[in-house]
């Protein structure tokens, strides 16, 4: 690995950090040094491409070689950078909320299109908000929605949320609450007309069998709830319809093997379900139901 003493410009630095990477059973890890170089360097992809002679100073060389080292142990690139985009919007991530997944753009897609079937105010929540991309990228797109509740039981994580709301300008809009599912909401009458949620539903036994990036550095109270994976999915239908207006949709994010498990769960008498929403993969993922 190159030393903070010697001079190394962009195209050396790269070839280094990709051999580095690629040893360590990273996939991609031309694209993943480059990532990270750009980040070391405040700089886009754009320019290292076109200016491969740059030479960086030692103090970036130490801050490139530490973000290649760490990522070459399996800690996800970003947590490292600090930021994922999801939605079209640029969103902080820390070890104390799940990082955001492309696959849930399509809850915030299916919800979008159900909001926009009515002119009424609006009110939605976000049940295990984490980072609040969700309810976030909700609130960036529809100002008919008036009011957005996240909910979460990391406090830390609240914070994280709090404070993209406030680089989305949506913070006024967005009441955070340190709750363990409705725990802290409550019963007495309806208040929402959405409630969405991707909640922990990783069954147990198949932890050891996910990338170590998500095993050994995501936190494990948003991945799974335990035993077979649906006890947030249950405590979901059972409790939404109270915290639901008459009409009011809720919408959950599964696993690729819980489509079936999951409809065998909802109550029809409660319950219309709209669809099960395939993924880009054509994996069934989001369950999008509307309260009778």
């Amino acid at each position: 690995m190159m030393s903070a003493q010697e001079r190394h410009s962009i195209v050396e630095a790269m070839r280094e950090a990709a051999q580095v990477l690629r040893h360590s059973g990273v996939p991609e890890s031309r694209r993943e040094a480059a990532s990270l170089l750009a980040f070391v360097l405040n700089r886009d992809r754009a320019f290292l491409l076109t200016h491969p002679e740059h030479l960086l100073t030692a103090e970036e060389v130490m801050r490139f070689r530490d973000a290649v080292e760490r990522r070459a142990a399996g800690e996800p690139q970003q947590y490292i950078t600090g930021q994922q985009e999801f939605y079209g919007l640029e969103f902080e991530v820390t070890p104390d909320v799940l990082i955001p997944r492309p696959e849930t753009e399509l809850l915030v897609e299916t919800a979008l299109r159900l909001l926009d079937q009515t002119e009424q105010p609006q009110s939605i929540c976000d049940v295990g908000t984490g980072s609040g991309c969700i309810a976030i990228s909700i609130l960036h797109e529809r100002e008919s929605v008036l009011q957005a509740t996240g909910l979460d039981i990391s406090v830390r994580a609240l914070r994280v949320a709090a404070r993209n709301a406030e680089r989305h300008g949506v913070r006024s809009r967005l009441k955070l609450i340190a709750s363990d599912c409705f725990a802290a909401i409550d019963f007495a009458q309806p208040r929402f007309s959405m409630i969405v949620s991707n909640p922990p539903y990783v069954a147990e036994a198949a932890l050891e069998g996910l990338q170590r990036e998500v095993r050994d550095h995501e936190p494990r109270v948003a991945l799974t709830p335990g035993t077979d994976g649906l006890r947030i999915i249950r405590r979901l239908l059972e409790d939404a319809p109270r915290l639901l207006f008459p009409g009011g949709h809720l919408l959950m994010e599964i696993g690729f093997d819980q489509h079936a498990a999951v409809e065998e769960l909802i109550d029809r008498s409660v319950w219309r379900l709209l669809d099960i929403h395939r993924d880009l993969q054509g994996i069934p993922r989001i369950v999008a139901l509307r309260k009778l």
